[in-house]
């Protein structure tokens, strides 16, 4: 799953940094690199957005299936780039 991650988030426009698989990767991981966005798994769960949060609170957290606290969340791999760049989801509703 890493792997596909890692593909669907790749753009000319950043950099794709780090890639853990557990909680205690991503706290290495964090303490190590600069995010502007941090991309996390569901499968990690709500922990994991709270290490990135505690780590860097102004960073954008994204998520890859449904996580409480995230900013943004994609609902499948074809979704992360949108979700990363805050492009609303098609047939949502309208922003007033």
């Amino acid at each position: 799953m890493l792997a596909e991650l890692k593909t669907a988030a790749v753009a000319a426009d950043w950099e794709l940094v780090g890639g853990a698989a557990s909680l205690e990767e991503l706290e290495r991981q964090l303490a190590t690199w600069e995010p502007n966005v941090i991309l996390i798994d569901a499968s990690l769960g709500s922990e994991a957005v709270r290490l990135a949060r505690r780590s860097h609170p102004g960073a954008r957290v994204v998520s890859v299936g449904s996580i409480e606290g995230a900013d943004a969340m994609a609902g499948s791999l074809e979704e992360v780039r949108a979700a990363i760049l805050g492009i609303p989801q098609s047939g949502g509703p309208a922003p007033s």
